[in-house]
């Protein structure tokens, strides 16, 4: 029997309807809450993905603060900026898009974000919170792939759940979130890698398998067991010459083999994607709540 499909488009869309409602009410308590987002140079994937936010705060009712700012921004002139970001009582959450320019560094750019502020939950103090099972902002996407599951009626508590991949952004995050002792976590978590020997062994094992390694075809049909829920956390330009672009979109699974063996899977895109700038979102709502505590 076919997987049932993970829409993350309209998961994202119910959870963008429902932050809409809470943003509202905030208005009528005197808060709107505001993101700070501020992209160094041109590159268009960037480009297009600030656009997108831009378009999802107007929709939700959100204010945005764009600062596109030239190539050759001094690594001063973005701290200073940031650093008013801190100070501005107006803006909630702060997004430094990366990858930045060459010459600045990332590290420091992150770490000048207050973390009350900070919405993508890359600082580390968010970090520790979040290992420490504290109050933090979760990164957007592991957040995002942790909705998709509890909204598509998934139970993760006390599933077996495999996670390929080891990012700072997307894997470390994902497998510790989903061990918590929590509502939608408390899962039994392993972690493949590149250093793994033998990743199919694990993801035949696995109920509940999620995919963040940023290589087509990581996840083929005979690494998955009958009935597993997929979770494709990867987005990779493969050549294609049919399409007008000269290429297509695909994730780190292969789809159209799994779809037929696993009982829930996302597609790429239209799965994960969506989820990020929705917990986004979310999180730029929540900063707001604290802010009036």
């Amino acid at each position: 029997m076919a997987a049932r499909i993970i829409d993350g488009k309209q998961v994202a869309h119910d959870i963008r309807a429902e932050l809409k409602k809470e943003t509202a009410q905030l208005k009528e308590q005197g808060i709107v809450p505001g993101l700070g987002v501020i992209l160094v140079g041109e590159d268009p994937a960037s480009q297009s993905y600030v656009t997108a936010k831009e378009r999802a705060c107007a929709e939700t009712g959100l204010y945005s603060d764009d600062n596109r700012l030239p190539a050759d921004t001094t690594q001063a002139d973005l701290v200073a900026l940031i650093q008013n970001m801190n100070a501005d009582p107006k803006i909630h959450g702060i997004l430094v898009q990366l990858p930045l320019p060459k010459h600045l560094n990332e590290a420091e750019a992150l770490l000048t974000i207050d973390p009350a502020k900070d919405v993508d939950g890359f600082h580390p103090v968010n970090v520790g919170r979040m290992v420490l099972g504290e109050k933090a902002f979760l990164p957007c996407t592991p957040h995002g792939v942790i909705q998709l599951l509890a909204r598509s009626g998934v139970t993760i508590a006390g599933a077996h759940a495999v996670v390929v991949g080891r990012s700072n952004i997307v894997g470390k995050p994902l497998a510790n979130m989903l061990l918590q002792k929590k509502e939608n976590a408390n899962a039994t978590v392993t972690v493949c890698h590149t250093g793994t020997a033998d990743i199919a062994y694990h993801t035949r094992q696995a109920d509940i398998v999620i995919v963040a390694a940023g290589r087509p075809n990581t996840l083929t049909a005979d690494m998955v067991k009958d009935g597993a829920t997929v979770i494709d956390v990867g987005v990779n330009r493969v050549e294609d010459a049919s399409r007008k672009s000269g290429f297509r979109l695909v994730g780190d699974v292969d789809f159209e083999a799994i779809k037929d063996k696993a009982s829930l899977i996302t597609p790429v895109p239209g799965g994960v994607g969506p989820m990020t700038i929705a917990m986004l979102l979310y999180n730029t709502v929540e900063s707001a709540k604290r802010a009036m505590a």
